[in-house]
């Protein structure tokens, strides 16, 4: 796995620039150049800027307010040079309080404690795509929740609209598999556009059973007690011939 650095906005990143240099005219030499930081309040403009660029949503500015102060959110970005060339923005929430069009990503039974990763924007600049930058935040959020402190996150889930190829590859390529179709789930510039949810399981999670899951699992069940049953019906056997050796032999039955 590709390493970075996490470090403070306001402290200097190990680098030997001290200049800001547009990151449109710079070559991403490697991953290890890029350092990964929390993001601030001073960033609101850069984020919004960027963000305007890569998705066709337009955010209200109290949602940029939130990523870049609220503790809420895991907003990381990635940083090259002193400019944001990447960012993720995450939500970790109780599986109760998710929008009805996803309550059927877990099982009711583990729901019912469960938290759940909501990944809410994943971006990079579009001179630094195909580079592993997409990969390094993504990883980073999936360490995050994986500790022993975030077990009761079961799942990490997101939306997507159904013609945004590239990202639907680079989400299936990281083990997320499509879970729903949203009929026009966006509203985009006045029209509305369809969706899908993805959703990787992690912790223990798994989605609900199917008819085929309870079938299988029954049938596992008839499997492990026909073995058990013929375990225990060996053992008898050699429980009874034991026993009527012992028997013979006493009575001077064989010699």
């Amino acid at each position: 796995m590709a390493q970075f650095t996490l470090y403070n906005k306001h402290s200097a990143p190990p680098s030997s620039e001290s200049t800001r240099v547009d990151c449109e005219h710079v070559p991403l030499c490697s991953i290890n150049d890029v350092q990964l930081r929390f993001l601030v309040p001073d960033d609101l403009t850069e984020v919004r800027q960027l963000c305007q660029e890569w998705f066709p949503i337009d955010y209200p500015l109290s949602w940029y307010e939130d990523i870049t102060s609220s503790t809420r959110f895991f907003a990381l970005a990635a940083v090259y040079n002193l400019a944001i060339i990447g960012l993720i923005v995450a939500e970790i929430k109780p599986y109760r309080n998710v929008n009805k069009e996803d309550k059927g990503i877990l099982p009711d039974s583990m729901g019912r404690s469960a938290d759940v990763g909501y990944i809410l924007s994943l971006g990079v600049h579009r001179s630094h795509r195909r580079n592993g930058i997409g990969s390094l935040l993504l990883d980073a959020l999936m360490n995050h929740l994986t500790t022993a402190e975030r077990h009761s996150v079961k799942a990490i889930f997101l939306h997507t609209l159904t013609t945004n190829q590239p990202a639907i590859f680079f989400y299936e390529k990281r083990r997320f598999t499509l879970h729903s179709f949203l009929p026009y789930y966006y509203n985009i510039r006045g029209k509305g556009k369809d969706g899908f949810t993805y959703v990787n399981y992690i912790n223990g999670g798994h989605p609900p059973w199917t008819l085929l899951d309870h079938i299988k699992h029954y049938a596992s069940k008839v499997r492990h007690t026909s073995s058990l049953c013929a375990w225990l019906a060996g053992r008898v056997q050699q429980v009874v011939r034991w026993f009527y050796h012992r028997l013979l032999t006493r009575f001077n039955f064989i010699e």
